[in-house]
């Protein structure tokens, strides 16, 4: 009787630990929790003399009901606004296509509420490989154009960087911005082939100023010149699931080598957002939803 006893304790202390968990992986963690992480880069492509910035980086909200309604993508907005950083950058897949969403948002919903991000050097945007994904059309093969949530970030007032660079002024010097297209855009091609092209990126940046890259993917991150003085990524989610550092999933070539964080190889750096919404699965696990605080300055 004591034995039967204790067995049924222990089940009963199981069931409760498993409830507690999945309550935390599929409801608490990417529901509800948000954490700001911040990261300090000394880059030696960023000028000696020039004030460091602090870039806010808002990525993969893949917006749906039940766990990132536009609702709470406003309060995001908002957040972001109350850490008054320099610049903002919007690094793609805005919206969720996964089995669990209960409720879709319209990309133009979206775009909207992220037009409400401002700061001083400017919001600029990327789109990533599931903005690509929603649209049949342009998503099918090269040539056909840019997916439709290109057009709706065009009218809610913040064009898209696409393998391009735009100028901004910081304490008197010039600074560029590049963005970089999708390297997974094409979803039907053998090795998810991408609309991505670097070179191009770079081609308005004169070599003297210093410039930062938004890429949706960190895996083009070995082939960014030491130039760039920061790169700046989304799309793994961190693994969304991360145990003690082990992460049975991320979407890279690279296995978790890009997964998360700051990374730095031969004196380029790279920060990888762990973004805020999820896909494949609606879990998270030992990798909340961020927004992600970067400052950067100058080497030494």
């Amino acid at each position: 009787m004591v034995a039967r006893r204790g067995l049924l304790i222990g089940a009963g202390a199981l069931f409760a630990a498993g409830l507690g968990l999945a309550g935390w992986s599929l409801a608490w963690e990417p529901g509800l929790r948000l954490a700001v992480v911040r990261h300090a880069v000394a880059s030696p492509a960023w000028p000696a003399g020039l004030p460091p910035i602090t870039i806010a980086c808002v990525a993969d909200p893949h917006c749906c009901w039940p766990h990132t309604p536009p609702e709470r993508l406003d309060r995001i907005v908002r957040l972001v606004g109350d850490l008054r950083p320099d610049m903002v950058v919007v690094l793609g897949d805005y919206l969720a296509s996964h089995r669990f969403v209960t409720r879709r948002v319209e990309m133009g919903q979206v775009a909207e509420i992220l037009a409400g991000l401002a700061a001083p050097l400017g919001v600029h945007a990327i789109l990533g490989n599931h903005d690509w994904w929603e649209d049949g059309v342009a998503s099918a093969a090269p040539g056909q154009g840019m997916p439709a949530a290109a057009a709706d970030f065009a009218a809610a007032g913040m064009p898209v960087l696409h393998n391009a660079a735009r100028a901004v002024t910081h304490a008197g010097r010039r600074l560029w911005v590049a963005g970089l297209g999708s390297q997974w855009a094409y979803r039907g091609l053998v090795g998810r082939a991408g609309a991505d092209d670097l070179e191009a990126a770079l081609r308005a940046v004169p070599p003297a100023d210093p410039v930062l890259l938004l890429a949706h993917e960190p895996d083009i991150f070995p082939r960014v010149p030491s130039r760039v003085a920061l790169t700046l990524a989304g799309h793994t989610h961190g693994g969304q699931v991360s145990l003690a550092g082990w992460r049975p999933y991320v979407p890279s070539r690279f296995g978790d080598r890009y997964a998360w964080g700051h990374v730095e190889e031969a004196g380029r750096h790279l920060v990888v957002s762990g973004g805020i919404g999820q896909s494949i699965l609606p879990v998270r696990l030992g990798v909340p939803p961020e927004i992600t605080l970067v400052t950067l300055s100058a080497a030494g």
